[in-house]
């Protein structure tokens, strides 16, 4: 009998696969643990199969990546040029840097071998031979455990040469970034692997998998969506896809902070779980006399969504239907039609006791602080925005600058290299648009002739000493 410790056993709507051995009483790390389970029994079963066929369990599953995207993971993997003759790379992205989400940690603290499982059966799968797990900076607990498992991994011959007696061979190793948002975008990690500052390329022509990691083909994939390759293969891709919805199959871990009264992780069927049923039924509800005033659903960048919206979404034959917040499904298609994305699964709940000039100006110091700079709509843009939140919170700005706010963050939208532009522009532009009155609120007419910043102040001093 599995048992959880106090606080983290699953609730009745979970469905864990992932998380199964996650926060599990008598479970470790260790290679040996892992084993007892049934470890490392899928890297056998997945030896014996014709790579080409595992591709194609992945296709069939429909597993969509849970990093942030949620591109079809088969579908990718195809991608590298069939008359390849360069090596091919896999990564597992585990910066994990999108606020709201912590779901990889969890699998880098507590289950390594069911990632280093995955990664090798995927290697396989894909053809290649060098696989790298990038590890964020403050991750340092994660980067030594993982390490570790994946020294216990080659002594036992599941990494390294000739594994398993298979005839294949990889080698897993394990990077650490410097910590940097803009890792978590899959070229921008790969500039970092290879030592430089980590400026996303232009894509195209730089898409991984025909221009990666030194110019080669290279798979990128998420901790978590690579954990799902190992369960793709026990259960196999048509069984895989009956979990879930159709288009939105399998199981995704959400991560819920904020206003409720139980965050934490929770493990669901893709689209089987409504906003309600999340908030109230697994999360406990809003606390103590407070309501619930909006949900940034997949992690800081995704758009905010007010808790009495509801939505004009179209059905596949053409025709609309009204759908209220609380009765979205959380799934990608769904959340995309209501103007947001699922993202990474972080969910992150407010309360009427927010004031969202302050959430503003939260997001927008975040972004601020980490763009690379590369493009000059996001580095500017990012700052400027800041700013002028940083006035509105602090009671100084006018009417005027919402307006102003609103114009900088449409023309950073779309105008950058990498999504990292979307990722600062969208939370305003959402919040603007949904909370536009309140954010009024916060200003003051007389502010409009004020010198309000060191900008401002060393213009006037410029102009009084040249008069």
């Amino acid at each position: 009998m599995i048992t959880y410790l106090p606080g983290k056993e699953p609730r009745a709507c979970e469905h864990r696969l992932i998380f199964k051995n996650i926060d599990r009483v008598g479970y470790d790390p260790s290679i040996e643990c892992y084993l007892r389970n049934g470890g490392y029994e899928q890297l056998k079963k997945a030896l014996g199969m014709v790579p080409k066929d595992i591709t194609e369990e992945v296709k069939k599953s429909g597993l969509r990546g849970r990093g942030g995207a949620g591109f079809p993971t088969g579908m990718k993997w195809t991608f590298i040029p069939p008359n390849n003759t360069k090596p091919v790379y896999l990564i597992c992205n585990g910066d994990e840097s999108e606020p709201g989400t912590f779901k990889d940690r969890y699998i880098l603290h507590q289950d390594p071998h069911q990632l280093i499982e995955g990664m090798v059966i995927s290697a396989f799968a894909v053809g290649a031979h060098v696989a790298y797990i990038y590890i964020r900076e403050e991750f340092p607990f994660a980067a030594q455990t993982v390490e570790h498992a994946i020294a216990e991994a080659k002594a036992r011959n599941f990494v390294g040469k000739n594994v398993l007696g298979s005839g294949f061979d990889v080698e897993i190793f394990v990077h650490r970034g410097a910590g940097a948002y803009i890792c978590g975008e899959e070229t921008g990690l790969i500039e970092s692997l290879e030592g430089k500052r980590p400026y996303p390329r232009i894509k195209p022509p730089y898409f991984p998998a025909a221009l990666g990691l030194y110019m080669c083909p290279t798979i990128v994939n998420n901790v978590e969506s690579l954990c799902h390759v190992k369960h793709i293969i026990e259960m196999g891709g048509d069984e895989y896809a009956k979990l879930g919805v159709a288009r939105n199959t399998g199981t995704r871990i959400l991560c819920v902070s904020g206003d409720v009264k139980k965050p934490g992780y929770f493990e669901v069927q893709v689209g089987k779980l409504t906003m309600r049923e999340l908030l109230y039924d697994v999360c406990g509800g809003p606390k103590d006399g407070r309501s619930f005033k909006a949900v940034i659903p997949g992690g800081s960048s995704s758009k905010i969504l007010r808790c009495d919206e509801v939505f004009k979404i179209k059905n596949p034959d053409g025709t609309s239907r009204d759908l209220a917040f609380w009765d979205i499904p959380m799934d990608f298609d769904s959340l995309a039609a209501c103007g947001s994305m699922a993202g990474s699964g972080g969910v992150i709940v407010l309360d009427d006791s927010r004031k969202m000039s302050w959430v503003l100006n939260n997001l927008n110091a975040f972004y601020a602080h980490e763009s690379c700079g590369q493009c000059t709509p996001c580095r500017e843009g990012s700052t400027w925005m800041k700013k002028i939140s940083d006035r509105l919170v602090e009671g100084l700005a006018s009417p005027e600058d919402i307006a102003t706010l609103e114009s900088v963050a449409y023309q950073i939208d779309g105008r950058t290299i990498c999504a990292f532009g979307e990722a600062s522009s969208w939370p305003v532009e959402a919040i603007i648009a949904k909370f536009r009155d309140e954010l009024l609120a916060d200003t003051k007419t007389e502010n409009a002739n004020k010198a309000l910043n060191p900008e401002a102040l060393a213009q006037q001093r410029f102009l009084q000493t040249t008069h």
